[in-house]
């Protein structure tokens, strides 16, 4: 008796596996939120989009992402801004080198997800690599570039004055549509080194290693609001980081001459800065430089007087 049950549940097996080799399974594509405020919501609109790669395969389903989305973020942004230019320069790089080195520890994620968007293997690894590379970078000039680009100013009266970058503030960012990580960690990097706060629209067709990065970025010692990451169509969503009025500069990485002329026009309604960065090549060390930090930052002028003594020693 216990011969046959045992028989019986042999072949119920065997014909489940036989079933399962005949069946296709429908794969569980993940879905990428976006980042806003160190928190990880959907898009206020429930709608996504889904890219796919040169060989047809989809490769998720991607937040698209709203204004009111951008607005949020702003917000965000500007409530972080206080507290994180506030904190002090090297504390700053020290935050830089630690997404590096949680960046290092998923090296591999990252990796197949840019051999899921058509990198090379060898690609792919250079990319991540240089990735880590910029923000180690940037994080040793966290705390140096005050030095090289603040001045004391000769004046003929009896004054002293100084000269001393501080952030700008709010810096709103279409990333590199034509890289999915290095292109979007070379904006990042230099913008929160220097005290500012961000929000970046990923590249539209390569969003993977952005949502990637942006839980490294929750899992480091980033607070909330100073990075926000947000994914969806250049087209719906660029105009709105040139006009918004709590913005202080914006910067595109691209070469969409439409949207150029546009941003640049429309920036001017609260005169932010518009920077467009055209046909760059973000793996090469030249784009890496204290310059970058110095493009979103603003030299304040400070005016001291000078106490005379009396030559008795008497008062002032």
């Amino acid at each position: 008796m216990a011969t046959t049950s045992k028989s019986k549940k042999v072949k119920a097996i065997e014909h489940t596996n036989g079933h399962e080799q005949t069946q296709k399974r429908l794969e569980v594509l993940k879905t990428y939120k976006i980042y806003i405020g160190g928190k990880f919501p959907r898009t206020e609109s429930g709608r996504y989009y889904t890219p796919k790669n040169k060989n047809g395969e989809l490769l998720a389903n991607v937040c698209r992402s709203t204004r009111k989305d951008f607005r949020n973020s702003v917000v965000a942004a500007r409530g972080a801004v206080g507290s994180w230019a506030g904190k002090s320069a090297f504390n700053r790089s020290q935050i830089l080198y630690r997404i590096a080195e949680m960046m290092e520890g998923r090296k591999v994620q990252f990796v197949e997800e840019l051999m899921q968007q058509d990198s090379s293997k060898a690609k792919a690894i250079a990319e991540v690599e240089c990735s880590i590379d910029r923000l180690i970078y940037y994080a040793g000039w966290a705390d140096k570039y005050q030095q090289i680009y603040s001045s004391v100013n000769p004046v003929a009266s009896s004054h002293f004055n100084f000269s001393v970058p501080e952030p700008t503030g709010v810096i709103a960012v279409i990333a590199s549509e034509e890289t999915s990580l290095i292109g979007l960690v070379s904006m990042v990097a230099p913008i929160i080194s220097g005290g500012n706060t961000c929000v970046i629209l990923a590249s539209e067709n390569k969003p993977l290693c952005a949502v990637t990065f942006s839980e490294v970025l929750h899992s480091s010692d980033v607070p909330g609001g100073v990075v926000n990451i947000l994914t969806g169509l250049q087209e719906e969503v660029y105009e709105h980081f040139a006009t918004h009025m709590d913005v202080n500069a914006v910067i595109y990485c691209g070469s969409n001459e439409k949207m150029i002329k546009e941003i640049k026009e429309k920036s001017a309604n609260n005169m932010k800065r518009a920077i467009i960065h055209k046909n760059v090549d973000w793996m090469s060390a030249e784009v890496q430089s204290p310059y970058h930090i110095m493009d979103t930052q603003e030299i304040k002028t400070t005016w001291h007087p000078i106490e005379n003594i009396s030559p008795k020693g008497g008062g002032y």
